[in-house]
């Protein structure tokens, strides 16, 4: 599928705790909206959110890469959890405006805020990529009861090598519950060794092959 070119707009949006901000990249047709904001430690130049920004509007789909209050303030440092899910729910009704069902996602402390906030919010769907399971070298401090409270479809979308959980680490759930594409070699930032038998373009192109298929299934 040819990819479309579309104008990209940014837009301001008060919160509970301060202006968050959307970058649009709409698709000419969209079905869907995938929203999809950063981790604790990275903004939306991320290279999985960038990927996903570019492959995903050929396919239907307008995706909206939302940076969180903290980071628009110029803040090195996340809140806590409560108030990244705060922020979350006061750019929902932004994100739901243009029309079309809405996928939450996000990457890391992200993916944790969408599934947090997935059946409230009325999210379509979740989109979780490298989702931390755990702490790195911490694995008795699971994470995994907000990944499978997210009762909506889920992706997870892990490297193989991700410190925060690898793919092998996720507990198995009642089919149906989320599905796990892991991509070979690749750590918290999808970044894959030189020494690796796919390339960084190749790891790229497996996150977003996979989540085209998926949000193909999501109707």
């Amino acid at each position: 599928m040819t990819s479309e070119k579309t104008e990209t707009t940014t837009e301001t949006v008060d919160t509970g705790t301060g202006p968050a901000r959307i970058t649009w990249h709409p698709a000419q047709r969209p079905r869907l909206v995938l929203a999809a904001s950063h981790g604790a430690g990275g903004g939306i130049e991320a290279r999985d959110l960038r990927a996903l920004a570019a492959a995903l509007p050929a396919h239907g789909v307008t995706v909206a890469l939302v940076e969180q209050p903290w980071r628009v303030a110029g803040k090195k440092m996340a809140p806590a959890p409560k108030a990244l899910d705060t922020g979350w729910r006061g750019i929902w009704p932004a994100l739901r405006a243009p029309g079309p069902p809405v996928i939450a996602g996000g990457r890391s402390a992200g993916a944790r805020v969408a599934c947090r906030t997935a059946a409230e919010l009325g999210a379509r769907a979740v989109l979780a990529l490298s989702f931390p399971l755990h702490p790195p070298g911490k694995p008795e401090k699971s994470r995994a009861d907000e990944l499978l409270g997210a009762s909506v479809p889920t992706l997870v979308v892990q490297g193989g090598n991700d410190p925060f959980g690898r793919p092998q680490e996720f507990p198995e759930a009642p089919e149906g519950t989320y599905d796990l594409i892991e991509i070979p070699h690749g750590d918290h930032g999808f970044a894959v060794p030189k020494r690796a038998e796919i390339t960084q373009e190749r790891a790229l192109e497996l996150i977003t092959e996979g989540v085209a298929e998926w949000v193909g299934s999501l109707g």
